[in-house]
């Protein structure tokens, strides 16, 4: 039988999740555009985009997920 893995197995696997992701979606728009005949300079700036909106998406699903393991902050309850 296998244990519960441990706190720095969860963090490298964690890592390789969000890199592998960053990576597809700053893959996505260059791709899109090749099929345009871009030039450098737009197929840079695609790439650059694509870049950029992988953070985010990396950034709120991290949130999101420490949200539902409960490791995030935990929201004020109204009374």
């Amino acid at each position: 039988m296998v244990g519960p893995i441990s706190e720095s197995e969860r963090d490298a696997g964690n890592r390789k999740i969000r890199i592998a992701l960053l990576a597809i979606v700053t893959a996505s728009p260059p791709l899109l555009a090749l099929q345009l005949d871009p030039s450098p300079l737009q197929l840079l700036a695609a790439l650059g985009g694509g870049f950029l909106v992988g953070l985010v998406v990396v950034w709120y699903l991290g949130r999101l997920a420490a949200e539902f393991s409960g490791s995030g902050r935990q929201p004020r309850r109204r009374r």
